[in-house]
């Protein structure tokens, strides 16, 4: 599959983050010690941390203030074919080529997601926007694929199953993915179309386990491990003074470097697509223009 809009040639690009107690960026230091990642990467924190950061933008918002809307969404995401590099000792350097995802988003646990904007006063058609989403995808076991690079020091290709490389190779509690960015609306009466633009980290829960299984060591955990940026277009219907639905459709793209259990690395960069639904409350100021309700 390639996106659906056009992005020109295939993009590849590299996180400007490195997994946690790697050491310095750009000589600017550690991005987050050790210790904060421990207490970051616990599965409640992390969904609290995107909860958190709307429920703050919610704060700066009263009716003497700008308007502020507050939404939650459901939808489906289905990802792109992506490539795989995976290295680790003991002689594995291996590229799997447009691996086809599964994104099982009615499974537990559902594709969800929350959505915060603030406008501007000054500039009401404007908006700041926090919006946070929790994706699957799931690396089809059966897809044969082309591969290249030596696998435990054998040489490997031109092609191979997806399953005898990962027993397990899936984001299954959340491609995680929170932006920060901005929205343009068109204000009318009852429909209000609108855009957006956002970037932000990434923080998968990682799920990776060599085949055939054990004893091979499973990585099981979350890690702020790149960078995402998203694009929307959606349209919302207010049904009451304070209340409304919306859809929209997604696209966005991460850059995933994580660390394994073991030792070594693996490297993918996901373009996802999103159809999503929801519910907002709107307060402080007057969110659409007078209309029968």
């Amino acid at each position: 599959m390639r996106p659906i809009v056009a992005m020109g040639a295939r993009v590849r690009a590299r996180s400007i983050t490195r997994p946690l107690g790697r050491g310095p960026i750009w000589g600017l230091g550690r991005m987050v010690r050790l210790e904060v990642a421990k207490i970051a990467a616990r599965r409640g924190t992390l969904h609290g941390l995107a909860a958190a950061a709307i429920v703050a933008l919610a704060c700066a918002a009263s009716p003497a203030h700008a308007e502020m809307q507050i939404g939650v969404y459901g939808g489906w995401n289905g990802s792109l074919d992506s490539d795989i590099h995976l290295i680790q000792p003991s002689g594995t350097n291996m590229t799997l080529n447009d691996v086809p995802w599964d994104g099982d988003s009615f499974a537990a646990p559902p594709y969800w997601g929350l959505r915060g904007t603030y406008w501007f006063n000054n500039a009401p058609n404007w908006g700041f926007m926090i919006d946070y989403h929790h994706a699957k995808v799931i690396a089809e076991q059966s897809a044969v694929v082309s591969v290249s690079g030596t696998r435990d020091g054998i040489p490997v290709g031109p092609k191979d199953r997806v399953g005898n490389t990962f027993e397990t190779m899936e984001f299954t509690d959340g491609l995680n993915e929170l932006f920060f960015g901005g929205q343009y609306r068109w204000i009318l009466a009852r429909w209000t179309p609108y855009v957006g633009l956002g970037v932000g980290p990434a923080f998968p829960h990682v799920e990776v386990r060599r085949a055939p299984g054990p004893p091979n060591p499973r990585t099981f955990e979350y890690q702020f491990d790149g960078v995402t940026v998203e694009g929307l277009v959606g349209v919302e219907y207010h049904f009451g003074p304070r209340f409304s639905v919306f859809g929209d459709y997604k696209l966005s793209f991460a850059t995933n470097e994580a660390d394994l259990v073991g030792g070594g690395s693996l490297e993918t960069d996901v373009w996802t697509n999103h159809v999503t639904f929801g519910v907002s409350y709107h307060f402080g100021g007057v969110p659409v223009p007078e209309a029968p309700y």
